[in-house]
């Protein structure tokens, strides 16, 4: 078997809540800072995977620092909202029943640069957290993205981890700490270089493991 574990992103590898958060933070802007633009799906397709205050300093346009965190808890908070009471299946095909047959053969872990609290509703929504062995986020500890992979990989002892994410910010967190990386190229970003292997859909992943 080429990798003992598989580490996974979450925003264009997992599922697709574009539209959904566009709602809600295009509600908390219209009601808290409406001089603010307005977001769309695909701005945010071009955001995600960033960290948090680099997306804030990218889409909160004229706000101070201290506005640009308030924004974005109200932001934040109101996309969990809209996300738990979602019915529409935003998960990307296979990707459930793919984790749970990975999670037989490897550890599965997932590690993201999105907020506190985002990790757990992913996995309550695709009641996938049994399978789950352990998960890190930047705004668990305002780490970026290689540090926080590099952590998860440090406290599992993990030896030959893949990473598994759709942008080239994935690729490049995952190059400086080595790790090989598979590309989802059904996801957001396009144009990656330098990725290990590329997937079309979520269940090649398990080509990989015996």
């Amino acid at each position: 078997m080429l990798f003992d574990s598989i580490i996974l992103d979450v925003d264009g590898t997992i599922w697709n809540t574009t539209e959904i958060v566009a709602q809600a933070w295009n509600k908390a802007i219209e009601e808290n800072f409406p001089k603010v633009p307005r977001v769309s799906a695909q701005i945010l397709q071009g955001q995600f995977g960033k960290p948090m205050n680099v997306i804030a300093d990218n889409l909160f346009i004229g706000l101070s620092d201290s506005q640009k965190q308030s924004l974005s808890k109200i932001c934040f908070d109101l996309e969990h909202i809209y996300i738990e009471s979602n019915t529409k299946n935003i998960t990307y095909p296979g990707v459930c029943e793919t984790i749970a047959q990975l999670s037989k053969k490897v550890p599965v872990f997932i590690v993201s640069n999105c907020q506190s609290g985002y990790i757990e509703l992913v996995c309550r929504k695709n009641n996938i957290a049994s399978y789950i062995t352990d998960f890190e986020c930047y705004g668990n500890n305002g780490l970026f993205k290689d540090k926080n992979i590099q952590l998860v990989v440090d406290r599992n002892n993990l030896k030959k981890p893949v990473y598994v994410g759709d942008t080239q910010g994935d690729y490049d967190s995952c190059a400086s700490i080595s790790i090989p990386f598979i590309h989802a190229a059904y996801g957001f970003g396009k144009d990656i270089k330098g990725q290990y292997q590329s997937i079309e859909k979520f269940s090649d992943l398990l080509n990989f493991f015996n």
